[in-house]
């Protein structure tokens, strides 16, 4: 499955949102312009169809529907998810619209589903008009009713979000983690749960093809579990003395943990896959490779991956301008633009500008300069 197109009304900083998706997408833009709420409402599709999730809560775990509406809404108060998708080249659509009832609890104003030009979905229904209770959740996630779209429930549960924080993968037991957590409490239990064979394969092709490359000194991985049965990974470093050089994660960099989990990500799942910020903590010359590589997973495996960054070097040799949106804060809410609609982007690109030197500046705050007279 892949996102062929996105809409939004009134969801968190954008009032209004119309963007077409493509196969390997980057979104670009400054600090607090959205970049995190945009990919958030594919995650938020993905709650809605989890079976263990629903609407009551993928709207409780963002604090309500008061916090998910834009501060620039108007006279409609609602809000609107619509996403066009592709499963097995056929295309599917899915849009939802809800607010919230006089107790603030969400509900379903309005579901759609279509498959091509057919509606298989239409709500409320007359039924639900008059018993509002009945719309306190979507027919996405409701066996009894999705049983003409479960494809689609299932592409859009396909979909996998991830941003490992180091921090989280050495000290789990500080932190509050969740199953499946997105940003690597978890990951160890993520990859201990794996079939051995599985496991071994991909920690392999993970070492010999990454991290022997990019991490100095790097001669082997593995994980193995201690007394307690807590999984953990274990380098072993060269080092003058034979077999001196193991090492627990918690002893791994910052980068070394970012690059394993940003590649353990690109081998794990087959659906849509939301990457925030892949280029942090990594050194500059890992990062010039990273366009590359999303480029030849998408290619080979046909996933689509939708990537946020600020990067210049993410932004790279054979990434098109039309593969770029990026983000423009507004008195009425943030703009999402496709950088190949640009006019002077296009022309600049056309001169031999690259694609970051034509559109990152576009992104920058104004004054920016002003910050360096902090201290003064």
């Amino acid at each position: 499955m892949r996102f062929t197109r996105l809409r939004l009304n009134n969801w968190k900083n954008f009032r209004e949102v119309d963007v077409p998706l493509r196969d390997r997408t980057f979104v670009i833009g400054a600090n607090a312009s959205g970049k995190t709420n945009l990919l958030d409402a594919l995650r938020f599709l993905v709650d809605l169809s989890d079976p263990k999730g629903g609407l009551q809560n993928a709207v409780a775990a963002r604090e309500g529907v008061s916090q998910i509406r834009s501060l620039h809404a108007r006279k409609n108060p609602s809000v609107v998810v619509d996403v066009e998708v592709a499963l097995d080249e056929v295309p599917w659509r899915y849009r939802l619209e809800f607010g919230q009832d006089n107790q603030r609890a969400p509900r379903v104003l309005r579901e759609q589903v279509w498959k091509g030009e057919e509606m298989l979905l239409n709500r409320p229904s007359a039924e639900e008009k008059d018993d509002p209770e009945l719309l306190s959740q979507t027919a996405l996630e409701q066996v009894n009713l999705n049983k003409t779209f479960r494809e689609l429930r299932d592409g859009l549960n396909s979909v996998r979000y991830r941003n490992i924080i180091p921090q989280l993968v050495r000290e789990p037991e500080r932190f509050q983690v969740r199953s499946g957590d997105p940003f690597g409490g978890d990951f160890l239990e993520q990859i201990a749960s794996l079939p051995d064979k599985t496991r071994i394969a991909r920690l392999k092709k993970i070492l010999d093809n990454g991290l022997k490359v990019a991490v100095p000194n790097l001669e082997d991985m593995k994980l193995e579990k201690d007394a307690k049965g807590v999984p953990h990974l274990v380098g072993l470093y060269t080092h003058w003395r034979p077999n001196a050089g193991w090492q627990r994660e918690s002893q791994f960099s910052d980068g070394t943990l970012r690059l394993l989990g940003l590649l353990w990500s690109l081998l794990d799942g087959k659906g849509p896959l939301l990457l925030e910020e892949p280029e942090l903590n990594l050194h500059k010359e890992i990062i010039i490779h990273l366009p590359s590589i999303l480029a030849k997973l998408t290619r080979r495996s046909g996933r689509q991956i939708l990537v946020s960054t600020h990067s210049a070097e993410m932004l790279g040799e054979g990434v098109d301008s039309s593969e770029v949106v990026y983000l423009e804060p507004a008195q009425n809410g943030t703009v999402v633009r496709v950088a190949s609609d640009s006019p002077e982007v296009r022309d600049q690109v056309s001169a031999g500008f690259s694609v970051a030197d034509a559109i990152l500046p576009r992104t920058a705050p104004k004054h920016l300069s002003m910050l360096a007279q902090f201290g003064d």
